[in-house]
Order: structure tokens, then C-alpha cells, then sequence
């Protein structure tokens, strides 16, 4: 349930308090408070998106990780004031009336801006205008969060002045109905029928963007009339699209669309969002309601019939990321875009599907008999979703109303697919845990998983809780139609068991389709779009199960070609200059078997646990096991293990079991496994 599900303001005495705060204002230690809180506004963590893509986008450290960080700096900072609890509560509470007064935003939203200006976050004009843009809505979470006397005083004094739990651990709630055994789909016969799926994400659209204007302006997004020209010693932007921090105009999805033919037929589409650019910074609710319209109107012209199945992506919400849950109610709420949503949808989904939109931006239908379809709003496991630091157990109750549509589906024998666009990969720890769970919990029901959001081509294995070591689902992870940043705009289609009585509805192999821009942005030249691979056939897999994408990351791991050719197809045909060497590599692998690093460090794998902690890493010990987690700057496998060697320690490793090794101090070398067991 929600803890503070009152309206702004709404429980505190305001008349007594409103002369306290201004005059608050003027002491120099909350004067540092103040500052504080300016810098917060000035750093939202949506900035990460303006950053270009390493050699893996791993997500930036999110909310959790900085108040771990800032948390001892605060307590030591409050503990020499002496604060009694009603004193610090009563301080609190003349903050957040201080803040909620137009003044007291007013004067935050300037000095947020002074500091990023100063701190050269980001260029003048886009630090005035992103503070503007997210100081309203920041101000109400911080008041109503990390403010708030209960929590702050909570934090800074103790649980006998008030209760923390902001990020706290959680856990939905499982039925007592016990597992089935775990039942691999069978290979359908020969002659099935087999459905076409075209998958799209990451369209950002951008209603700017202007052929010759400069590619690589100073600001977050380019090639736009704001852009400016480019130097005389370099082209400016091409007209289809350009290879640098730039989105697409709208004749490039045009001719995505009209282009598809090749491609098809298709029973379906599952649409997993992202539709408007970067320009993160100036967009308002008009804008957002714009880009939904004309891209869902573009997409119904060329389509026809095909049944759309959305998702909602992070980008759809002014200000980027923003997505309170449902008891925020009023204009801070998002029903001004999820009802836009079922509006312009309400020829693609069923009442049912409508009816959880509206509430929660998510649903759940039957495309076909057998197969039932969710569609999770993956902005309620965001990081970077400011709303969540009021709220962040079970957002909506999304994940719990999963673990329903799971369970009926099966009871009634049917399969599910899930889509949505943030991957759980890149989700906070709790959702991303207890995500897992389900997944786990429900293997022989769910026959997919489709997400998008990374703009690259990649994938995330999941693997049973008992040994971490049984992959049982895969979640594929499709390349953007946006070139943003450097790379060729792209689409994806799934070929999927068909629609038969006791059809699996797994995925039995992708097509991955581009445009060269290089090709396109020729003189007289029409774009072509083209398919760029066919996954089992690239990479030799014998089936698109998720033991195959297991086996193939330890491929590649020791076969330097493949992995040539997967950093080729993950920048769909455009990868970065710089070659990728070794710790690069095995960051990249690691990332697609994070289901095991996040397994790890749930809720309560603390308990009966051992954690062993090195300069290069950390090992877990875990129910018997050995877990390598290392950090995406090293060496994923190595770092950990390197270690056991130093301490003569033995181990086993289930997937490779003729290497087994007594330590010798100082050597290192790995088992290419994730999880080792350590021999007695």
C-alpha cells in the first residue's frame, strides 16, 4: 500500500511554520540543505541519457546507490547539531512548506540552475530549460519523500524518530499452488505453423531535425535548426539520418514502414515504445501528445489490420522518466497521457486492456486462442523514475497483478509473452528480484520476453534459483529504429511457433532488418532497407531456446571471430571505431547473463550468506556456491576467481566439470562459468 497517499501539504499545520521557513533560509548550515537539494534538481538522473554508449550501456548508478554514499555524510553533518526529534521533525516540515511555496521552487530552480551552468553539465540555454522543465516535480517527490519529516528525521536520528525505507526491500507474494516440473517446449513438427512478429522500439521521432545542420552541436541532441551549420571541414546531417547523437526525421520512419514488405507478412506487432527525440529538455505535454498521434496514425496507415500491441517507454512522459504511480493524483498524476494512449489504441486492445491502461499504463489480453499477451509498464521499476522515491514497493501493484495473469494462465494450459520496454535488467534491485522470481516460478508458462530500450542488438538470460546455473528464459532485447547515437536505424522480427492446438509460442529464431545510412545518404540514391542476419543461422545456435544463448556467450568468449561478429550485430552493421578489447569483451558477455549477478544480490541474500570482498571484485558465497560478481570495469569471471587462486582455495564448475584446479597463489585463470562451487 502506499505510505504517503495524502495530497501535497495536506496533515501539516501551514500558518505557524511559513514565517519559520523563510527565515530558515538564512541560517548557513540549512542554507547547505537548500544547496543541496538545488543540486539534486540540477543532476536528475535523466542527463544519463545524453551520454554517448560505452562499450556496454550498462545502467549509470541510480537513487540507491547515491543515498548509500551520502547517507553517513549526513548523519555525521546532523549529528554535532544536537537535533532533538521534535526539533528535527519540526524543521522538516518548515522546509517542505518553504519548498512547496512558489518562492521556495523558485528560488531552488535557480540555484539548480547556477550550479549547472557552473558545473558545465550540460550548455546554458539546456540548463535553464531542463530545471524549469523538472523543478515542479521534483520539488513535490523530495517533500513528499527523502524530505519528509518521518523519513529524513528517520535517516538522521534513528527508527525512534521516524521510519527510512526509502528503496527498502520487498516481495510480492507467490500462490501456494506448487511448480509443475520444469518442462523444456518440444521442437514443433515439421510443417507447423509458423507466426511472423515485427517488433519495434525506439522510434524517436524527431519533429526538428533538419538535413545539413551540424551533427555534433554542443548540445544533448543535434542536427536540429538549433544545431547550427557545421564546420566547412565536415558534412552536416544526412537526410535519411546520421551516424552521431542525432534522431530520425519523420520520412525515415516512412519509409521504415512502407518499406516492410519483404519483411512480412505479420500476424502481429508489439510496439514497445520510446516515439519522441531526445530534446529531453524542452518538451511539453503538447509535444508528447503530438509524437503519439502522428507516429500511431503512421503506423495504423501502413499496417492496416495487423493487430499493434504498445508498451509505454520512458520517453512518452514529460519530464523524461516521469511516471507517478497511480495514488498521485491530480496534474502531478499521468492520466493526461495514458488516457491520450487509450484513445489513440482503442482500435488495437480489447475494454480490459483499456481498462489497466488508463490506471496504470499496463494490460493483458489473448491475441490468440493459447497465447495471452502482457504488456508491463517497465517505468515502475525505473531508476531513473524520480515518482519512486514516495513509493517504490510493487509501483501500481503491477508485478503482484503479473503473478495473477501467470497464474491463470496456467491454469487454463495457456503461454504468455511479455513485453515492455525498459529490460529487467536495468530495473531497481527489489523490482528486478522479484521479477526474477516470477520468471523463475512460471518457466513452463512463459514463452517469451521482449523488450527494447538499449538501442542495441543483445539479450539477458534467466536462470533457475537452486543452482544458477539451469538457463530456463531468455528476455531479447531488440536494436532501436533511432540512430541515436551512431548507429543504423533498424526494426526486428520474431519468427514464433504458431497458432495450433499445443503450440509452444516460443521464439524460434529472429531477423534483424537496416537501413545503411551510408548507402541512403548518397547523392540520388533511395534507401534500401535490408536484412542484416538471421540469428540461428549467424551464430550456428541449434534452437532459439535459452540454453542455446548460454552455450553462445561462452562461445564467444573463447572464439574472438563470433564475438567480432556479435559487437558487429549489437551496433546493428555500425560499431564504434575503437576496437573492443578484453575487459570490453567480457563486460559485454557478462551483461547478457546478468540474471545472475541480480539473483544474487536480492532481498535476502544476505542471510546464511558469506560475502568475500577483493580489489578486483567480489565473490558471493551462496547456498554452497560461489557467485563471480565483478565490476563492469573488470574482468567479470577472472577478477573473482583470481582471488580463490591467491587463497589456495578448490572449486568445481558445473558447466565446465573437466576443469577443476587447486589454487596456486598468484595465477590467474577462469572456469568460464558464473557459478562455482567450492570443494570441500
Amino acid at each position: 500500500m502506499p505510505r504517503h497517499g495524502i495530497s501535497p501539504g495536506e496533515g501539516h499545520p501551514r500558518s505557524s511554520w511559513e514565517t519559520e521557513s523563510d527565515r530558515s533560509r538564512g541560517s548557513p548550515r540549512l542554507r547547505l540543505l537548500w544547496i543541496g537539494l538545488a543540486v539534486a534538481l540540477a543532476l536528475p538522473d535523466s542527463l544519463v541519457l545524453w551520454a554517448p554508449t560505452g562499450a556496454h550501456p550498462l545502467p549509470a548508478q541510480s537513487h540507491p546507490a547515491r543515498f548509500g554514499r551520502l547517507v553517513p555524510q549526513l548523519r555525521n553533518a546532523f549529528g554535532w547539531w544536537n537535533l532533538t526529534c521534535p526539533v528535527c521533525k519540526g524543521l522538516f516540515t518548515a522546509i517542505d512548506l518553504g519548498l512547496k511555496k512558489e518562492p521556495g521552487v523558485a528560488w531552488v530552480g535557480s540555484m539548480a540552475t547556477k550550479l549547472c551552468k557552473l558545473l558545465k553539465i550540460a550548455p546554458p540555454t539546456v540548463c535553464q530549460s531542463t530545471v524549469q522543465l523538472f523543478e515542479d516535480d521534483m520539488v513535490e517527490v523530495w517533500t513528499r519523500s527523502v524530505l519528509s519529516p518521518s523519513e529524513a528525521c528517520g535517516l538522521l536520528l534513528g527508527s525512534t524518530c521516524g521510519h527510512w525505507d526509502i528503496f527498502s526491500s520487498w516481495n510480492v507474494s507467490l500462490p501456494a499452488v506448487p511448480k509443475p516440473s520444469p518442462q523444456p517446449p518440444k521442437p514443433p513438427a515439421p510443417g507447423a505453423p509458423v507466426s511472423r512478429i515485427l517488433f519495434l522500439t525506439d522510434l524517436h521521432w524527431d519533429h526538428g531535425y533538419l538535413e545539413g545542420t551540424d551533427p555534433d552541436c554542443e548540445n544533448p541532441l543535434c542536427c536540429r535548426q538549433d544545431s547550427g551549420l557545421p564546420p566547412a571541414s565536415r558534412p552536416g546531417a544526412g537526410y535519411w539520418g546520421e551516424y552521431s547523437k542525432c534522431d530520425l526525421p519523420l520520412r525515415t520512419l516512412e519509409s521504415l514502414l512502407s518499406g516492410l514488405g519483404p519483411a512480412g507478412p505479420f500476424d502481429m506487432v508489439y510496439w514497445t515504445g520510446d516515439i519522441p527525440a531526445h530534446n529531453v529538455w524542452h518538451q511539453s505535454r503538447q509535444d508528447q501528445l503530438r509524437a503519439l498521434t502522428t507516429i500511431t496514425a503512421l503506423v495504423k496507415k501502413f499496417l492496416g489490420p495487423v493487430p499493434v500491441y504498445p508498451a509505454v517507454g520512458n520517453h512518452e512522459s514529460t519530464p523524461v522518466n516521469g511516471f507517478p504511480p497511480p495514488f498521485i493524483e491530480g496534474n502531478y498524476s499521468s492520466s493526461w497521457l495514458y488516457e491520450a494512449m487509450a484513445k489513440a489504441w482503442e482500435s488495437w486492445l480489447p475494454a480490459e486492456a483499456l481498462h489497466t491502461l488508463r490506471i496504470g499504463g499496463f494490460y493483458a489480453l489473448s491475441p490468440h486462442p493459447g497465447l495471452r499477451l502482457i504488456s508491463l509498464n517497465m517505468n515502475f521499476c525505473s531508476r531513473e523514475n524520480f515518482w519512486l522515491l514516495i513509493n517504490s514497493t510493487d509501483p501500481a501493484g503491477q508485478l503482484q497483478w503479473l503473478v495473477g495473469e501467470l497464474q491463470a494462465a496456467e491454469d487454463r494450459g495457456d503461454k504468455v509473452h511479455i513485453i515492455g520496454h525498459i529490460p529487467p535488467g536495468h530495473c531497481l534491485k527489489s523490482w528486478s528480484w522479484n521479477y526474477y522470481r516470477i520468471v523463475a516460478r512460471y518457466e513452463n508458462t512463459l514463452a517469451g520476453q521482449f523488450f527494447g530500450h538499449t538501442h542495441v542488438d543483445e539479450f539477458e538470460v534467466f536462470y533457475d534459483e537452486e543452482t544458477l546455473s539451469r538457463p530456463l528464459s531468455v528476455a531479447f532485447l531488440a536494436p532501436s529504429a533511432t540512430t541515436y547515437i551512431g548507429l543504423n536505424p533498424g526494426y526486428r522480427v520474431y519468427q514464433i511457433d504458431g497458432n495450433y492446438p499445443g503450440s509452444s509460442h516460443v521464439v524460434l529464431d529472429h531477423e534483424t532488418f537496416i537501413l545503411n545510412l551510408t548507402e541512403a545518404n548518397e547523392p540520388g540514391a533511395t534507401p534500401q532497407w535490408q536484412r542484416l542476419y538471421r540469428a540461428r543461422e549467424t551464430y550456428g545456435l541449434p534452437s532459439a531456446l535459452p540454453a542455446a544463448w548460454h552455450d553462445l556467450v561462452y562461445r564467444m568468449r573463447g572464439d574472438t571471430q563470433l564475438f567480432q561478429t556479435f559487437w558487429f550485430l549489437y551496433h546493428k552493421g555500425h560499431p564504434p571505431s575503437e576496437p573492443c578489447g578484453m575487459p570490453c569483451r567480457l563486460t559485454t558477455l557478462c551483461a547478457q547473463l546478468s540474471a545472475v549477478v541480480r539473483r544474487a544480490f536480492g532481498p535476502r541474500a544476505h542471510q546464511g550468506n558469506r560475502t568475500f570482498f577483493h580489489g578486483a571484485g567480489v565473490a558471493k558465497y551462496r547456498r554452497g556456491q560461489l557467485l563471480c560478481l565483478c565490476p563492469a570495469s573488470k574482468l567479470p569471471w577472472d577478477c573473482c576467481l583470481s582471488w580463490l587462486w591467491s587463497k589456495g582455495l578448490r572449486w568445481y564448475c558445473p558447466s565446465r566439470p573437466d576443469r577443476s584446479w587447486a589454487g596456486q597463489p598468484g595465477t590467474l585463470y577462469c572456469c568460464c562459468c558464473q557459478v562455482a562451487r567450492l570443494l570441500k
